[in-house]
Parts: structure tokens; C-alpha cells; sequence
């Protein structure tokens, strides 16, 4: 029962809870930028170097063959178009992540700069009074 109560606490704490939230809009977020690379940005790009699809650019190591039983072997390749796309994802993302950090950042340090209260103004009695016990202090010292 120990450990069933212990994972409850651990689930339904807060940190964990938040760290999901951010796990399922990250994977969301991930396939939105996906899109966008795929299907809006790479095909202009490719359409500028002459009808290039970036899927498709890769080195052939070995063509695709039938082997003594009729059965098609893939071909060997470095797909180094899809390894562009992916490199554009990643940096779209991280580009949107940096600018998600940096506007919360700017958000503490205006909270941070906030103005603070000026000191509350001392009367004079109590001025005199303190002096008035620091010298009584002196004296019985």
C-alpha cells in the first residue's frame, strides 16, 4: 500500500504534472514545425534549385537488386535530404524555444525591476528614544 501511496504523491505532484503539460504541446509542437518544414518552407526552396525534392536527394552507396530467390533488396543510401529537413526542424524549433525562454526572462527581470517601496520615514521621537537608550545602555554597562 506504501508504494502505491508513494507514486500518487510522485504523480500528482506539481513539477510532474507541468513536465507532462510540456512533454504532449512539445510533441504537438514538433509536428507543427514539421509541417511547416515539409510542406511550406522546403518546397519553395526546392522549386528554386530547379524542382529539387529534398526527400529525395541522397547518395546511392548500392542499388536495389533481386537477390537468386526474386525477392528485392533495398537499395544502400545516405539520405542527406531528409537529414536537411531534419536539421531545419531542429533549428526552427530551438529558434521558437529561444524565444520562449527569452520573453519569460524579460518578463522576471521587469518583475524583477520593479520599483521598491521607499524605506518608511522615522519621526524624531523614536530617533531621540533610541539615542536615549544606547546612552542609558553606556551607562549601566
Amino acid at each position: 500500500m506504501g508504494l502505491i501511496k508513494e507514486f500518487k504523491d510522485f504523480a500528482v505532484r506539481g513539477n510532474v504534472v507541468d513536465l507532462a503539460v510540456a512533454v504532449i504541446m512539445g510533441g504537438a509542437f514538433g509536428k507543427i514545425v514539421s509541417s511547416l518544414v515539409n510542406d511550406v518552407i522546403m518546397p519553395p526552396i526546392g522549386l528554386l534549385l530547379g524542382g529539387v525534392n529534398f526527400k529525395d536527394l541522397m547518395i546511392v552507396l548500392k542499388d536495389a537488386y533481386l537477390d537468386p530467390a526474386g525477392v528485392e533488396v533495398a537499395a544502400v543510401a545516405i539520405k542527406y535530404g531528409n537529414f536537411i529537413q531534419f536539421v531545419v526542424d531542429f533549428t526552427l524549433v530551438a529558434l521558437a524555444v529561444f524565444m520562449m525562454v527569452r520573453l519569460i526572462n524579460s518578463l522576471k527581470k521587469k518583475e524583477e525591476a520593479a520599483p521598491t517601496p521607499p524605506p518608511p520615514t522615522v519621526n524624531k521621537t523614536e530617533v531621540l528614544l533610541e539615542e536615549i537608550r544606547d546612552l542609558l545602555k553606556k551607562q549601566n554597562g
